[in-house]
């Protein structure tokens, strides 16, 4: 079994609770309040720079040539192609300031920054894949449910339920699992741990957008 494989089964039962909550199946059928989904598109945007300049440190890091591009191309499309859909909606709603990080946002792009910063680029690699793999999945389990029909969230999930950004995660996990395999037992422990702690921030992200939490 590869690495993502065993890593994956880890989480299976937060990613799970993810596909039930509140946020994901209100977006899914068009009735999420926009109010919690201008918050969401505001600590997200915020989010993609940080985690654009998170996949750039990375890239400054990994050996093979061709990871170091992929690498590259993951930090361009977080800054600019992600980043052009948020600004189409601020202007949809009205939106003219992002605002401050809040504690969700502020937690999870500095938790990346530090592991890319901090720890070996085989536990940074691992960090940051559930910001790919959990979004496709649950874009495409949004997309199989979608109210197509007037949801005023169409381009968002259409751009993480499309084919461009499946390659990318599919890419990502593949260079996730060759840095492993050719680690040590206890560097591949400690890829998992990044991961599953990605994976509660991923959690808790949507969660703080639904229920607007900001600083106390």
């Amino acid at each position: 079994m590869k690495w993502s494989e065993h890593t994956w089964q880890t989480i299976e039962q937060r990613y799970q609770s993810i596909l039930a909550m509140p946020f994901i199946k209100e977006l899914s059928d068009g009735t999420l309040p926009k109010e919690k989904f201008r918050f969401y598109m505001d600590q997200d945007s915020l989010y993609l720079e940080h985690f654009g300049r998170t996949l750039s440190m990375i890239a400054a890091k990994i050996q093979d040539l061709q990871d170091v591009l992929a690498f590259m191309r993951f930090a361009e499309n977080a800054i600019v192609v992600e980043n052009a859909l948020h600004e189409s909606y601020f202007i949809d709603f009205g939106v003219t300031d992002k605002g401050t990080l809040e504690p969700a946002c502020h937690h999870y792009i500095h938790f990346l920054r530090s592991t890319a910063a901090l720890e070996s680029v085989e536990i940074a690699v691992a960090a940051v894949l559930p910001c790919f793999w959990i979004y496709r999945e649950v874009g495409d389990y949004i997309y199989r449910n979608q109210n197509a029909i007037n949801n005023p969230y169409q381009k968002w999930i259409e751009t993480y339920g499309g084919d461009e950004f499946s390659v990318a995660v599919d890419q990502a996990i593949a260079i996730c699992d060759r840095l492993a395999e050719n680690s040590t037992e206890e560097t591949r422990k400690k890829m998992t741990e990044a991961f599953i702690m990605s994976s509660r921030m991923e959690f808790h992200f949507w969660e703080a957008a639904y229920e607007l939490k900001t600083w106390k």
